[in-house]
């Protein structure tokens, strides 16, 4: 049975709430999962602070275009799912790759989209392996403490330097009594 007009609308709608939300989308062609198996990657994507879900490709390329997003017609042929990344793209790539090993009979990542980018399947995996969120943080904090660590260590030293020859000084004195 054929969409309705209004549910075409809906379903593009979708897309595009999805989109504004998201950093970057995977692109994968699934065939002879599980329901249990899809649910468990959606919850690995979800973990990962992403979303998954099966798209409608003529309705997803639409969206795309209305969004100003690459379009990968290449990407979208045949039955095909998406995972979006909401906040963190390598995180939910990462998440996408470790499930293709355990199903790579029936589970292949083809490519993706990063900003205004079209990714193919080996920069999806570049992309995984890049730091995510909280690791660029926690690398940004170090290289904004690391100056001030230096110059605390700089101090500790020259007071204790100072503090070694005051307390030699009076063992001297001590001595010579």
């Amino acid at each position: 049975m054929p969409l309705s007009k209004e549910r075409k609308n809906e379903i593009v709608a979708g897309y595009l709430d999805i989109l504004s939300n998201s950093n970057g989308f995977i692109v994968v062609q699934s065939t002879g999962l599980t329901v249990a198996q899809v649910n468990t990657l959606r919850k690995k994507v979800r973990d990962a602070q992403g979303h998954y879900a099966g798209v409608k490709n003529t309705l997803f390329i639409k969206a795309l275009e209305m969004k100003g997003f690459p379009v990968p017609k290449h990407l979208l042929k045949g039955t095909v799912s998406v995972a979006f990344g909401m906040s963190n793209l390598p995180e939910v790539a990462k998440a996408v790759l470790d499930f293709q090993k355990e199903f790579t009979e029936k589970f292949n990542v083809t490519g993706g989209i990063m900003g205004k980018d079209i990714l193919d399947a080996n920069r999806v995996d570049a992309v995984s392996k890049l730091p995510t969120l909280d690791e660029i943080r926690a690398q940004l904090i170090g290289l904004i403490v690391a100056p001030a660590e230096g110059i605390v260590n700089v101090l500790y030293a020259g007071t204790a330097g100072i503090v070694n020859v005051i307390h030699a000084y009076l063992e001297e004195k001590n001595g010579a009594a």
